[in-house]
């Protein structure tokens, strides 16, 4: 994107994988945690990129930047996963400028995500570029960029009803629970991790059942005592784990871990449980679910489940791909305006100088020659002149390029280079 003057690459690429082609096991491989993201941001900026986001979550994982070729990106995010370059080549997508664009616009509105009108990836892109900015990696058309995204999704989620009824994986694991386990009311659930999909389960639970019998464990104690305290729960040694997973009917595993939490060495029981894993990578060992008496689901399975809410949802689409259209068209024109500010900041310039030298010239010819007033009219010209230049390039009908051409040649314009 040499010609709107951002970037000292070629072209602005997206770079990954979801829900769509890429199971639970394939995206753990290549999820990020925090300061892994942090690690590949700066290995980005010694590489000498000079706009990257970086985003990863439990139905994707992204990389958002400025690349001379897209496998620099791809390289990054391999380098720093445990995934391979041929397991990511499986299952990914490559989109290149404006395909790039309209992808983030989709992801960022919830039109893309696993369950339509989800708008929790705003607050994770929102991250994503404080990180970046922290780093010297978010350039203008980022900052522009992901601005013009939450913009859409504040309207979408405002205008439409795309997100109306309660329709989540929080929400999908009630439901399942509710269909599933026969008098939730008198079972005893544990939730293990204080990850936001399971808090968002569990309030849920608490909200639709009148159980009294819901226990939390957390590795950090007091993380897992500021949600009790919230809900009213009873909150465990992360010591009593498998003394309690033996008592339990309902475990729900939000851990968010690299690796497995939760081995068939820690369950042993003689009753029906079922266990929801809500995590990425999958933090319930596969062999967990040939014990018997062990139901294990994961949250993809959980994702899959429709409800009346989610067919409504359907028909607000068109609504909000128009209002996304709309801003991305207004994101796309000021670009556009990219192109040619280099001119008319030359132009500038140049009539400044010429407006110097004349102002210069008049004082020392005349004597009662007033430079302040003189300055300020001329000043005023100049900013009329730019602005009527400005709107010309602009015009739906003029060949900006022609138009920059002939600007240059005409004024004999100097234009800066990074």
């Amino acid at each position: 994107m040499k010609d709107y003057h951002i970037s000292k690459h070629n072209s602005f690429y997206t770079i990954g994988l979801n829900y769509k082609k890429a199971d639970a096991e394939v995206r753990g491989k290549f999820s990020l945690e925090e300061a892994t993201m942090e690690t590949l941001l700066i290995q980005a900026k010694d590489q000498g990129l000079d706009g990257l986001l970086v985003t990863s979550t439990c139905n994707r994982t992204e990389l958002h930047g400025f690349a001379q070729h897209p496998f620099q990106l791809i390289k990054l995010l391999c380098d720093n996963t445990i995934g391979t370059v041929e397991e990511f080549q499986e299952v990914a997508y490559v989109y290149k400028n404006n395909d790039a664009i309209s992808h983030l616009f989709r992801v960022g509105t919830g039109l893309d995500s696993q369950i339509l009108g989800d708008f929790e990836i705003i607050s994770q892109l929102r991250q994503s570029f404080t990180r970046s900015k922290k780093h010297q990696l978010a350039n203008p058309f980022l900052e522009r960029l992901c601005n013009s995204v939450i913009q859409a999704s504040k309207r979408i989620k405002n205008d439409t009803e795309i997100s109306s009824g309660a329709t989540s994986v929080a929400f999908a694991s009630v439901q399942y629970i509710f269909k599933n386990v026969t008098d939730i009311s008198d079972k005893n659930i544990l939730l293990f991790g204080t990850g936001k999909i399971g808090r968002n389960t569990c309030e849920n639970l608490i909200k639709h059942t009148n159980n009294s019998h819901i226990t939390l464990i957390n590795r950090t104690k007091d993380k897992a005592e500021k949600i009790a305290g919230k809900f009213n729960l009873v909150v465990k040694d992360y010591g009593d784990l498998q003394a309690e997973i033996r008592n339990t009917d309902v475990l729900i595993v939000a851990t968010g871990a690299q690796s497995p939490t939760i081995s068939k060495e820690l369950i042993y029981t003689k009753k029906p449980l079922l266990i929801l894993d809500l995590s990425i990578p999958k933090n319930v060992s596969d062999d967990v679910a040939n014990l018997p008496n062990v139901t294990v689901v994961h949250l993809d399975q959980l994702s899959q489940i429709t409800d009346e809410t989610l067919e409504k949802r359907k028909q607000f689409i068109p609504e909000a791909e128009a209002i996304n259209e709309h801003i991305k068209n207004e994101f796309i024109q000021w670009l556009e305006t990219r192109k040619f500010a280099p001119v008319i900041k030359a132009l500038k310039k140049k009539l400044k100088t010429m407006k110097d030298e004349e102002l210069d010239f008049q004082s020392k010819k005349l004597t009662d020659f007033n430079s302040a007033q003189a300055d300020i009219v001329t000043e005023r010209i100049i900013q009329k002149i730019t602005k009527q230049f400005a709107n010309h390039l602009k015009g739906e009908d003029t060949d900006a390029d022609n138009s920059l051409a002939l600007i240059q040649k005409v004024f004999q314009l100097e234009l800066e280079t990074k």
